[in-house]
């Protein structure tokens, strides 16, 4: 648990000291954000500094790291000493967080030296995730993580290395582009996020109190990563709230979506990830209905997607908006922390293992 909230603390720190210095920077090199003409009301924005995931990237590896770094031993004697201890699921998950964010830098970097808003094509963004998806499949296989298909735990349904690979592939490009279609407004991916990866925090620490129901291995690791990316995104929101002064761009939701599906997947909690993530659900199924409808029909069922921007239009404040989407997010992270408990009792009994 101290691991925990040193993991917290410190990824909070750096993350709300080291953006302001992030936005000075940023200014310096005119790293600006770029606004779609059709986004009405954002065209103020035009300019605020963009690219701050990168301080959520390295607020989270050191708030990981320094997590495990114990610099005092009782002995023969006391004395002080660096026993640094990590789980390979540790690592992985922290691999597919910078690995994700490092292809929404290059994005980003791209969208900077084009200044428009279109960054790296489909192809160039949709490989780099392949990399990544087939590094962490195969990385999860060789650390013997359960390739079974899972909600709260396995479910019985064993997928094998290639589907498990596929599996991986899906859950990774997914969850990265639900978290960047739902960054479009001030706040709403760090704060949403905030909630979501508290609820993993909760589900990895739990696991690694029943190991011998969940055998989960590194769990405690996971709960630390969980609480790394908790302090660094609050801590960013500090300065990301409206009115924004700095976005985290694709760098970012990229970074944070790629450790949503790291996580879920090594915590065996694959498809509770529906329930957790339930507002970046939501927002890619408006922008999948919106596109749908008009080719089909010819009609859009929404004023303009995702549909956060659909709000605006009807004349919601973006604080608002922001708000609601927040209390979306906090009932979906309820519900899903509530079923994975709910099926801890049912199987032990009352919570008394046989």
């Amino acid at each position: 648990m101290i691991s925990i909230l040193i993991a917290v603390a410190t990824a909070f720190v750096i993350a709300i000291f080291g953006t302001p210095l992030a936005m000075r920077i940023l200014r310096e090199h005119n790293i600006g954000q770029f606004i779609q003409e059709e986004v009405e009301g954002h065209h103020h924005k035009r300019g605020t500094p963009t690219m701050g995931g990168i301080v959520i990237v390295i607020a989270v590896v050191i708030g990981f790291v320094v997590a495990h770094v114990r610099v005092w031993e009782w002995g023969a004697g006391p004395n002080f000493r660096i026993l640094p201890i990590f789980s390979g699921q540790g690592w992985l998950a922290l691999m597919a967080f910078v690995g994700m964010g490092l292809i929404g830098f290059f994005d980003d970097f791209v969208k900077y030296a084009r200044k428009q808003n279109m960054g790296l094509s489909k192809r160039w963004k949709f490989l780099g995730q392949l990399l990544v998806a087939i590094l962490f499949a195969w990385g999860a296989i060789e650390l013997g993580t359960s390739t079974e298909l899972s909600f709260t735990r396995g479910i019985g349904i064993e997928l094998g290395p290639w589907l498990y690979t596929l599996l991986v592939l899906f859950l990774l490009t997914a969850a990265a582009n639900a978290v960047n279609l739902t960054d479009g407004l001030d706040g709403l991916v760090a704060g949403s996020s905030g909630l979501v990866f508290g609820a993993f925090v909760l589900i990895t620490f739990w696991q690694s109190r029943n190991p011998g129901f969940y055998e989960v291995e590194g769990a405690v690791d996971l709960a630390i990563m969980a609480g790394a990316v908790v302090g660094a995104v609050l801590g960013f929101l500090w300065w990301n709230a409206a009115p924004a002064q700095i976005f985290m761009g694709d760098t970012g939701s990229q970074a944070i979506g790629g450790a949503l599906a790291a996580l879920a997947l090594l915590s065996n909690t694959a498809l509770l990830l529906v329930l957790l993530g339930g507002l970046y659900v939501m927002t890619t199924v408006s922008v999948i209905l919106q596109v749908f409808t008009f080719r089909v029909w010819g009609k859009r069922i929404f004023r303009m997607a995702p549909i956060h921007h659909h709000f605006e239009l009807k004349g919601w404040p973006e604080t608002t908006i922001i708000v609601r989407f927040w209390i979306l997010a906090g009932l979906g992270v309820a519900i899903g922390v509530g079923v994975f408990y709910a099926d801890f009792l049912r199987a032990t009994n009352g919570g008394i293992l046989p």
